[in-house]
């Protein structure tokens, strides 16, 4: 697997469409994905964190994407992951479990002990997967639509 910086000029639609699937294995629906505030953000977040937000490249295709960040919660600096993603194809196939790695480095180049992200309560094949990797659940935030999920360096 190699790990593509996005640049939103070249990557635009493989962004989006990564992103729309997400939302749609996430919340069974893409009305809350507003595709321009989406590429605005991706800009900025490309900017500030270029190892952090990358495509994933295998046998010439891409085959999922990355978004990692560093935040402030509860006072303390942690990592963010903002999207794991593959595409249906590469599930279940021990993928994620790179993508995590990759993550793992960044999140250590940036001195942080700890890294956090939300998953929808209804994909529990992400929650399954988050609990392998050794995450723990947080608690529920959105109203109680998504769960935060904390893992250690």
């Amino acid at each position: 697997m190699h790990f593509e910086t996005i640049d939103i000029d070249k990557h635009r639609d493989q962004v989006v469409e990564f992103r729309i699937d997400s939302f749609k294995v996430s919340f069974g629906k893409i009305s809350n994905f507003e595709k321009l505030d989406y590429i605005n953000w991706l800009e900025q977040k490309t900017n500030d964190f270029p190892g952090g937000f990358v495509l994933v490249e295998e046998d010439k295709r891409y085959i999922g994407q990355l978004e990692l960040s560093i935040r402030e919660y509860e006072g303390k600096m942690i990592g963010y992951v903002h999207l794991y993603y593959l595409i249906p194809e590469m599930r279940g196939k021990g993928k994620g479990k790179e993508l995590n790695e990759y993550a793992i480095k960044f999140f250590k180049e940036h001195h942080v002990s700890d890294y956090h992200l939300r998953v929808s309560i209804t994909n529990t094949s992400a929650i399954n997967f988050y609990h392998k990797i050794g995450m723990r659940e947080v608690g529920l935030e959105v109203e109680g639509k998504v769960m935060r999920m904390k893992g250690y360096i």
